[in-house]
């Protein structure tokens, strides 16, 4: 190899840890945890154990709370077993010589009353129905319509900045190494940042200075238990999954890039091509360009990259790491099929979401495959 073509393995130092490349298994949610009370699992450890040659491995998406939770089977950190579970998981990668951070998520109105406490509606920034939305509430549901979500009330948003908080005190206990907050996708924080889903009139609607401001009060109050250097956050500004929309993105995530640097996190994932769906054809290079001139910590590409646009992308100052989800579901050795250049096991996205070892921990590597 050139030193071109080796950046992808180089180490990297994102924050203050020391990563051994720049490849980092993305957020990838499989709909996995035990019951009852959605907790990680021995099977779970495994599954994330093999995978532990990342430079970085980001958790799946997890819910701060029981009002957070948008899919059945998806896990928890809130609860004393769901804390537990995850040691298991930080325990299993951290032996086979792996990093892990916490990915906290809320989702909002992008749930079912069957999902939430006491039956209740959904909750997001505005009473707006996501159209189109789909979840899955139970093994037999299969997916179901999403309703017109309550708007939250001003005087609630503390409340959740709270499970937030608590969630990375919880994310701390149980071994992870730092955390991501899950701000992309739909879920709640996009929900706050963006003007489709966000049509408040009071202090965090309208401006974009106002629907920032929910977004940054849960970095404020994550700081309080980590040290920015261990802290990141995940955005999809043209990202279209769940009926999104930003009527000016090159703007609103220049000024939440900003707002980052200020806070001085160790990085910003961007969903820059989403096989969920995006606004624009290929990558949104223009709102790159915003995010990279604000925003001086590690910018991760994420979003279908094959390794030699990955190569290409770091070498060109597009990015400086790069996530990878389908590929890592497959290939647990994706650093070392890399590194090679040798051909990758092809996914069953059959068993992305939900079920058993199968499609999960069974996919071979290379040298089981030879």
């Amino acid at each position: 190899m050139t030193n071109g073509d080796n950046v992808l393995f180089e180490p990297f130092t994102l924050g203050d840890l020391e990563l051994p490349n720049r490849i980092i298994m993305a957020p990838l949610t499989r709909a996995r945890a035990s019951q009852p009370g959605d907790v990680p699992s021995d099977m779970n450890a495994r599954y994330y154990a093999q995978r532990a040659s990342a430079g970085l491995i980001i958790s799946e998406a997890t819910q701060v709370s029981q009002q957070g939770q948008g899919y059945a089977y998806t896990p928890g950190i809130y609860t004393p077993e769901q804390i537990a579970g995850w040691r298991k998981v930080t325990d299993a990668v951290h032996a086979a010589g792996g990093r892990m951070h916490a990915q906290l998520w809320h989702v909002g109105r992008i749930s079912h009353p069957e999902l939430q406490p006491g039956g209740e509606l959904p909750v997001g920034p505005s009473a707006i129905k996501p159209e189109g939305s789909q979840v899955f509430i139970s093994a037999d549901s299969g997916m179901v319509d999403i309703p017109t979500p309550r708007a939250l009330e001003a005087d609630e948003l503390p409340g959740i900045v709270e499970q937030y908080r608590q969630g990375a005190e919880n994310a701390r206990e149980a071994g992870f190494d730092g955390i991501e907050i899950h701000a992309a996708n739909g879920y709640l924080l996009d929900q706050f940042i963006k003007s489709g889903s966000n049509h408040r009139t009071d202090d965090y609607g309208g401006s974009v200075e106002n629907r920032l401001r929910f977004p940054m009060m849960v970095v404020e109050a994550v700081k309080q238990v980590w040290p920015a250097a261990r802290i990141g956050i995940r955005v999809s500004p043209t990202g279209s999954f769940n009926s999104m929309f930003d009527a000016d993105p090159h703007s609103t995530f220049r000024a939440l890039a900003r707002k980052v640097q200020e806070a001085g996190l160790a990085y910003i994932e961007v969903v820059e091509d989403s096989f969920q769906g995006n606004h624009e054809n290929g990558r949104p290079e223009s709102v790159i360009d915003a995010i990279r001139e604000e925003f001086t910590g590690a910018y991760i590409g994420n979003g279908a990259y094959s390794r030699n646009e990955a190569i290409e992308r770091i070498n060109a100052g597009r990015c400086d790491l790069a996530s990878f989800g389908r590929p890592i579901i497959a290939n647990p050795d994706l650093v070392e099929r890399f590194r090679q250049d040798a051909p990758l096991n092809e996914w069953d996205a059959s068993t992305f979401y939900g079920g058993d070892e199968r499609g999960y921990t069974d996919y071979p590597t290379l040298a089981e495959s030879q």
